[in-house]
Parts: structure tokens; C-alpha cells; sequence
């Protein structure tokens, strides 16, 4: 027989799932609590129960978001698996600028960006080692499921710890400004980027095709569909000849869909394209 705390967590649970696809284990029971801190406080409760006892009565769509929202993983730093990074610099962009002289525009989508370090790296990128691009149209998107974490990474500000996580000492001073405790991301940085609230696992918000997209540490948590469904319109989404970034765990489960190349000591994806 469930307990009424345990029947408690698995509703938790189950609407995680339903409004993030988000797969959350019983071991993991434990976070609700500490993870639902400020929304209980925010209703006047300080018990678990009394939230799930107030989601069942008014089925708000805005507060089970809230919780969906408060219980996804914000884990980032700045140019997280450096491997990447170095990929990028050093192969991926050079290729992308000669296929692109036409154009002369590049777009790339950090997907789960959560506080902005990873969009704000690759825009970094551009402006330490390619310069030259500032007449293109560039832009990076970056999107994130919890409205917090997306409200953080437009305002682009970050206390020490977060700075001493990745960020190389010369690129502190270079590309953010000291503000009283915090570092602030320069506006010539910023101008790069675009953030904004989605759900991986709604309708995606864009029409035009990236040419790269760092879908990084997101589908552990996702069921094995939910998987193939974010990975399909990924797939619609990326350039033929685009390049797709994945965390060193993961892999398409749809490999009709995907090339696997190993290069510079990490692993990207390219597009197949149906017969």
C-alpha cells in the first residue's frame, strides 16, 4: 500500500512528466522539497502535502508549470567539455564560414541553456578567434524550459563562483564588467545573443534552420520517445550540412537520422538526409 506521502511524490512526479517529459526516479524524492522551497513559500505553505492537496483542488496549469519548472536540472558553466569548444574554433566554424560566404549569416541554438554560460561562451568564441565575423549575421538562441533561469541569462550577470567555473582569467577581464559582487557580461557579448522560454517537448519556437545546436546533458532525463520526437525535429531544424553537439553520454537513439564523427577527441553529429 502507498503511503500518502509516497502517493504525494508520485503525483509530483507524473506532473513533472506531463509538462517537461522530464523523468524524475523515486530516489530522487528527496529535491521536491528543497526545489519547492520558494513556491511553497510564495503560497504560504512550508509542507509538501499542502501543495499537492492545493495542485489536485485547483488543477492550475500555471502552478503545475511552476513546479515543472522548479524541478529541471540548471546544471552549466562557461565552455563546459572545453573539447567541444576547441572543435569549434578549430574545424566546425571554419567550414560553416567557407560554405556560408554567400550569405554571410551563421545562427546556433544552445537548447536547455539554463542561466546563459553556454550561450555566452560560444558568443565569446566569435569574438575572441573570429572577429571578422562582425559584419555577418550572427545569433545565438538560447532556450530554456524555466522562466527564472531564462530572466538570469538575459540579464547576464554572475557571481564568483560561477565565473571561476571554465572561464579562462583573461576572458573575465576582456568580456565582462566588475559590478559591486557580481561580473557582468559586456554588451558587445550580449549583443550575440537571444533568450527566451521553451519547452523542448512543445512545439519548437523557430522556422529557420541552424547550423549548429548544442542539445548538451538534456535527454538523461527524457523517456527513450520523448527522445525520438525532440531528435526528429532537431533533425528538422539543422542545416543540411550543420553540426549537432550532444553530452558525452548521450546519443541519437535514431541513428537512420544521424552520422556519428569522432574528431578532436569528442563526438558531434551530422544530419542524414532521407533517401
Amino acid at each position: 500500500m502507498i503511503s500518502p506521502a509516497g502517493a504525494d511524490y508520485t503525483y509530483l512526479r507524473a506532473l513533472v512528466f506531463e509538462h517537461s517529459q522530464n523523468v524524475l526516479e523515486s530516489s530522487h524524492d528527496h529535491l521536491f522539497q528543497s526545489r519547492l522551497l520558494d513556491l511553497l513559500h510564495r503560497h504560504g505553505m512550508s509542507r509538501l502535502d499542502e501543495l499537492v492537496r492545493l495542485l489536485r483542488l485547483t488543477k492550475s496549469p500555471e502552478m503545475e508549470r511552476a513546479v515543472a519548472e522548479a524541478m529541471t536540472i540548471n546544471e552549466t558553466s562557461f565552455f563546459r567539455d572545453i573539447r567541444s569548444f576547441d572543435l569549434l574554433r578549430n574545424e566546425v566554424i571554419p567550414k560553416l564560414v567557407d560554405a556560408r560566404r554567400a550569405t554571410r549569416r551563421l545562427r546556433l541554438w544552445s537548447a536547455a541553456s539554463s542561466s546563459g554560460q553556454e550561450a555566452y561562451s560560444l558568443a565569446i568564441l566569435f569574438r575572441e578567434h573570429f572577429p571578422h565575423l562582425s559584419a555577418w549575421g550572427l545569433r545565438i538562441e538560447g532556450t530554456d524550459i524555466c522562466a527564472e533561469v531564462v530572466q538570469r541569462a538575459r540579464q547576464g550577470r554572475y557571481h564568483r563562483i560561477e565565473m571561476n567555473r571554465g572561464l579562462p582569467a583573461r576572458m573575465l577581464v576582456r568580456y565582462f564588467n566588475h559590478v559591486g559582487e557580481e561580473w557582468v557580461i559586456k554588451p558587445e557579448v550580449a549583443e550575440l545573443c537571444n533568450f527566451r522560454q521553451a519547452n523542448l517537448c512543445a512545439p519548437l519556437p523557430f522556422q529557420e534552420r541552424f547550423d549548429i545546436i548544442f542539445l548538451r546533458n538534456v535527454m538523461l532525463y527524457l523517456s527513450l520517445e520523448t527522445r525520438r520526437t525532440l531528435l526528429t525535429a532537431i533533425h528538422r531544424l539543422l542545416a543540411p550540412d550543420g553540426y549537432l553537439f550532444l553530452g558525452s553520454a548521450e546519443q541519437p537513439p535514431e541513428r537512420s537520422l544521424w552520422t556519428a564523427v569522432l574528431s578532436g577527441g569528442t563526438c558531434h553529429y551530422r544530419p542524414r538526409q532521407p533517401a
